[in-house]
């Protein structure tokens, strides 16, 4: 292993910052950044050697190759990250305009909402990732989310409540408990777990993360994450009566004053329900 992608490894577990799919994303991403410079031609890099001109040569990389602005933004935040440990803070500019990175786009023009049905699931021969799948479709849960579920804690009879050490950014949510499957989903996840998690006993966090990765690809899925858009989308239909744009509804300029009220509802309480602050975020899933 070469000195900086040893030296990056060493300070991401010094310094274990959010939860632990944030921290293994945060040090898969630092490995790619340093390999990516040693390709570049900046050899015998330390983590303190970190210039201006090796983030403008990276910035330049990743948006000649056509890397999503999100994407850029995510490593910038590594970037970032890795810079402030080290006291070098200044190396990287506070704004991404100045790199000339693109805003993100919000507005999903395409619906990325995925279901996955029960033959899919058997396939899928873990019980407790097979449950977490569950969890994500009838919930909207993110992975960890569901990787962790403690039913016991969690449902509450007509909510279920999810803990901060679950969630990403530590941010403790309640979603609603409205339909029947719902509840048939939680009552085996309880007969599954008992007054555990859906992380087996003698199993950590990590561990039970590469046995859902590994079962899930086995199966032949993939874009789970579209099990939170299509959850999304038929929690708005419920609310509103319509479809969302995402999902072939009205877009916002079809609507009248009083559906656009109802929109705007539908949309705040979505956005809780998915773990998100803003009403903005809504659009990734439901178009506008």
């Amino acid at each position: 292993m070469r000195d900086l992608n040893y030296q990056l490894k060493q300070l991401c577990y010094r310094n274990r910052d959010g939860s632990y799919s944030t921290q293994a994303n945060r040090q898969r991403m630092l490995n790619q950044i340093a390999s990516q410079l040693h390709e570049m031609g900046y050899r015998r890099m330390t983590t303190h050697s970190l210039k201006p001109k090796h983030v403008d040569a990276l910035v330049k990389r990743w948006l000649s190759e056509g890397m999503t602005a999100g994407t850029i933004k995510n490593r910038m935040n590594c970037l970032r990250w890795w810079a402030a440990k080290v006291g070098r803070r200044n190396v990287v500019a506070r704004s991404n305009n100045f790199y000339g990175i693109p805003d993100r786009q919000f507005v999903s023009k395409v619906s990325k909402a995925t279901d996955i049905d029960d033959r899919q699931l058997m396939a899928v021969k873990d019980d407790c990732v097979r449950m977490s799948l569950e969890l994500q479709r009838a919930f909207g849960l993110r992975r960890e989310e569901a990787i962790k579920f403690k039913p016991g804690f969690a449902d509450k009879g007509e909510h279920i409540v999810l803990k901060d050490s679950w969630t990403k950014g530590g941010k403790a949510r309640v979603v609603p408990l409205y339909t029947d499957k719902q509840r048939e989903v939680l009552n085996r996840a309880h007969r599954l777990a008992g007054n555990g998690s859906l992380i087996p006993s003698h199993k950590q966090y990590v561990q039970q993360l590469r046995v859902y990765e590994r079962q899930t690809t086995q199966a032949g899925l993939s874009r789970l994450h579209g099990l939170r858009h299509a959850y999304a989308q038929q929690r708005y239909q419920e609310l509103t009566g319509w479809h969302s744009p995402a999902a072939g509804g009205p877009i916002s300029a079809m609507l009248s004053p009083q559906q656009k009220q109802q929109d705007h509802r539908a949309r705040l309480a979505i956005s809780k329900e998915l773990g998100h602050a803003r009403e903005q975020i809504s659009a990734v899933y439901l178009g506008r």
